[in-house]
């Protein structure tokens, strides 16, 4: 993948190099910088037999399954982060009680020629009810609920997403 850099944010050099999209080094001022993980998180709404997932309004993978949540703030923990995402996104007010750790996944997420690598922290939720709206409809097209047996990974958007709903929700 090319660099997302066109030249040394420090000196303007163009004598870098940029190993595995994660080291950045310039050889002319010395300057490194490394492009670590960000922290996103994902809530599994489960209701009966059934996921709920989103449709994805916006790139990267417009048009393609999805889960709730979203990238953690700086000063933020995992679970603020969700319910701050799902009262963002789904009008939901969750207190973090509401929600069981599942597991991490690391992912890739292109956004606008820049190549973040996230871990995907993943919670479950179980909801007494499968009414649900869209808040977020620049980010979100629709809300769907899926049958576990009728998962096709394929429609889902995100490796991480796909592996998590794999391993643990589909029959």
């Amino acid at each position: 993948m090319k660099p997302f850099f066109s030249y040394c944010p420090n000196c303007k050099s163009t004598h870098f190099t940029f190993e595995n999209n994660f080291r950045f080094h310039c050889s002319t001022c010395n300057f490194t910088y490394y492009h670590n993980i960000a922290a996103a998180v994902a809530i599994v709404f489960t209701f009966e037999d059934k996921i709920l997932f989103t449709v994805r309004n916006v790139d990267p993978d417009k048009g393609k399954l999805d889960l709730p949540g979203g990238f953690i703030d700086p000063n933020e923990n995992a679970e603020a982060a969700a319910c701050r995402e799902i009262k963002e996104e789904l009008g939901l007010d969750l207190q973090p009680k509401n929600l069981k750790y599942r597991t991490t996944s690391p992912n890739n997420y292109p956004y606008k020629n820049v190549p973040y690598r996230t871990i995907d922290i993943f919670y479950e939720c179980n909801l007494e009810s499968d009414v649900i709206s869209v808040v977020a409809k620049d980010e979100i097209k629709e809300l769907i609920w899926i049958k576990r047996s009728e998962i096709d990974l394929d429609s889902i958007g995100f490796v991480s997403i796909r592996k998590v709903i794999g391993e643990f929700y589909s029959n």
